[in-house]
């Protein structure tokens, strides 16, 4: 292969322009690093742009916000520009508030904050292969409309989602769940616009009954604009007897976006395919498509509000919510996040529970934390909100590579614990825990895994993190 010439050495690369990877881009480069990001879309964002996420769930413990930092910036800018109403009550009563945004305006913001912080970017482009020697990572391949480009990096960061870096470079890792490798299903979600956001919230109001889960609190329903819905069981579960849906899940699961009337629905669920795979990821998108057809049918033909809706688009591409788990200095497990466990190396923290959409089919189970079991609705106690745990600096360096980081829903966490950190608010404060600490290591000419915490604590609270020492 014909490898173009090194024009550029870099302090740090970000390989990943999702969520934690951005973050990553702006913190390293705020901090004077030499950054380079690059990514396989056009765009930055990830699930939230490229797989249609929305909204943001969550930034909050109950009333109490810990997740700030660049991401609470993110989310300022957005509500300045028109783009998102900032952070909203959930209606769905499963956290305490979610943030609501325009895609595209993301896209737009994200652009604007990492051109500002003086960070390189490659759109379009992939990561092909790298060179290790011993313990470092010397180059990397990039492959794009240039040809083939080899960088080289003091500290390199994996935001990939997949651990497409760290597995190349041979760090062991565990595929989905430890007794089967069994891994959460894909999501091609649907996006639909027109909807009767009164009538729908009319229907909940009339029969509360019928949605338990909206029925814990009422009160958020009658007074929130923007509106989050789950429920339609009976009507859901009948059409897939009667064939006319092939989603094997439980419930009808939506999120209105900034723009009124229009919805995420994030309802089909495509098991048993791999996000690892070409080949899996190939069939998730037909099947995914398919499922969103019909969802779209359905909901004309049977929800109330939906009657003249009209789609806006599916995807762009499949949502994936895990695939390789590396294994790091330190696995963040189930128990440290129920119990909300210490550690002397915190660098974020997260209120969001563990969220396990059953990888065989129907079924999503929900355990908040301080919790040992789901709680029943007629049980539902939303002091449980209130609850946050902590993530340490370890779930995100290896024994094995002295100059990478990994950020994302791919470090080193249990399938459990995963399930609980891979949403977007928690993703920001990881990535620019990631960026900040790959400055330090660039900076001091040091391991990754040899930086003070203590200067990575302070500097991340400096700039606007929140974290518990």
């Amino acid at each position: 292969m014909k490898i173009n010439k090194v024009e550029k050495h870099y302090d740090v690369i970000v390989v990943g322009g999702g969520m934690s990877g951005v973050i990553a881009a702006i913190a390293s480069a705020r901090n004077g690093a030499k950054t380079l990001i690059i990514d396989q879309n056009g765009y930055f964002g990830g699930t939230l742009t490229a797989n249609g996420v929305g909204p943001m769930m969550t930034f909050f413990a109950g009333d109490k916000q810990v997740i700030l930092g660049i991401g609470e910036e993110m989310v300022s800018r957005l509500k300045r520009k028109g783009y998102s109403p900032g952070h909203v009550l959930d209606t769905t009563n499963y956290i305490s508030y979610v943030t609501p945004f325009s895609a595209e305006g993301l896209k737009i913001v994200l652009d604007e904050m990492t051109t500002e912080a003086g960070a390189d970017i490659l759109f379009h482009s992939y990561l092909i292969d790298l060179k290790r020697n011993n313990n470092l990572i010397e180059s990397i391949l990039i492959a794009n409309k240039d040809g083939i480009t080899k960088f080289t990096s003091d500290v390199f960061i994996d935001a990939t989602g997949d651990a497409d870096l760290a597995v190349m470079a041979d760090v062991p890792f565990q595929l989905g769940r430890e007794t089967d490798n069994a891994m959460q299903p894909l999501t091609m979600n649907l996006k639909v616009y027109g909807v009767d956001t009164n009538e729908l919230r009319r229907t909940v109001i009339e029969d509360p009954k019928k949605f338990p889960r909206l029925n814990r609190d009422l009160n958020v329903m009658k007074n929130t604009e923007i509106l989050s819905f789950v429920g339609f069981d009976e009507e859901f579960n009948r059409a897939k007897k009667e064939g006319k849906l092939n989603i094997p899940r439980e419930d009808i699961l939506f999120f209105e976006t900034s723009t009124p009337g229009e919805f995420i629905l994030n309802t089909s669920r495509i098991i048993n395919e791999s996000g690892v795979s070409a080949e899996g990821l190939t069939r998730a998108e037909i099947i995914g498509r398919k499922q969103c057809e019909e969802l779209y049918k359905f909901l004309v033909e049977s929800i109330p509000g939906f009657k003249n809706a009209k789609v806006a688009y599916t995807g762009p591409s499949v949502g994936v919510r895990g695939t390789r788990q590396i294994k790091g200095l330190y696995t963040l497990t189930n128990q440290d996040v129920l119990e909300n466990r210490h550690f002397k190396s915190t660098i974020a923290h997260s209120g969001y529970p563990i969220d396990i959409h059953n990888p065989k089919g129907e079924g999503t189970l929900s355990v908040h934390v301080s919790q040992s079991k789901e709680i029943a609705h007629n049980q539902f106690d939303k002091s449980v909100f209130d609850n946050y745990y902590r993530i340490p600096f370890e779930i995100m360096v290896t024994n094995e590579i002295d100059n990478l980081i990994v950020t994302g829903r791919c470090v080193s966490a249990s399938f459990e614990a995963q399930a609980a950190i891979r949403t977007t608010p928690t993703m920001t404060a990881l990535g620019q825990a990631a960026g900040t600490a790959a400055w330090i290591a660039s900076k001091q000419k040091e391991s990754v895994k040899a930086i003070d915490i203590k200067m990575l604590q302070e500097t991340l609270i400096s700039q606007g993190s929140y974290i518990e020492i």
